[in-house]
Parts: C-alpha cells; sequence; structure tokens
C-alpha cells in the first residue's frame, strides 16, 4: 500500500470516502531518564527552548502516529482522518500519548 494521506478533518479534498473501517490508534508511554531531566534542569538555567524535551516530544508522537497508521494499514485504509493527539500524565514523570483518527478508504474524484 502506498503512503496513507492523513487529515485532522473529516474529508480528504478530491476524494471521497467508499468505506469506513473504524477508529485507529496508537499508544506511546514514556517517561523521562534521570540524565534526561539533569540535562534539562541545566538548559532551564539559560532558559529557551528545552531541547532534551522538545526531542523526547517530538519522538512520542511520531512513534504514536506510526503506529496508529499500521493499524489503519492492517485494516486495509488508505486514509486515516479526524486526526488527532491527546496525552495524559499516568504517574509523575509517566506521560501516555494517544494518536487516533477514523481509519477510511477513500478513491480520488474525477476532475
Amino acid at each position: 500500500m502506498q503512503q496513507a494521506f492523513t487529515s485532522t478533518s473529516f474529508t480528504v479534498e478530491g476524494y471521497r470516502i467508499t468505506r469506513s473501517l473504524g477508529v485507529v490508534r496508537g499508544i506511546i508511554v514514556r517517561s523521562r531518564s534521570v540524565v534526561g531531566n539533569l540535562g534539562a534542569a541545566l538548559q532551564t538555567l539559560v532558559g529557551g527552548n528545552i531541547t532534551i524535551y522538545t526531542q523526547l516530544c517530538e519522538k512520542t508522537r511520531n512513534d504514536a502516529f506510526d503506529l496508529m497508521m499500521g493499524h489503519a494499514t492492517a485494516l486495509g485504509a488508505n486514509a486515516v482522518i479526524g486526526v488527532r493527539y491527546d496525552a495524559t500524565e499516568i504517574a509523575q514523570g509517566v506521560t501516555e500519548v494517544l494518536c487516533y483518527g477514523t481509519a477510511v478508504v477513500v478513491e480520488q474524484q474525477p476532475m
């Protein structure tokens, strides 16, 4: 299968939905390491972007997205619409990141 389309809206411009396959999701639970916390604490002294946490968040979101897309592919979808992220702190320093949407099959509309 080609790379699936994704959209935060519930449509894909130029395509029509031929089949809805249901909700798909990817869940990642991550914790901050002691070393990462120490590095971040040092970065807070000078202010600005705390790159250690930025990189951790970006990787976590990408991993959750990839899991969601794998779920969609397994169902036979070629698009995921209504894509959203949610995050919940499960314990101090432990966060769950959820990426979810609706898996669909779309076909290009004639011009």
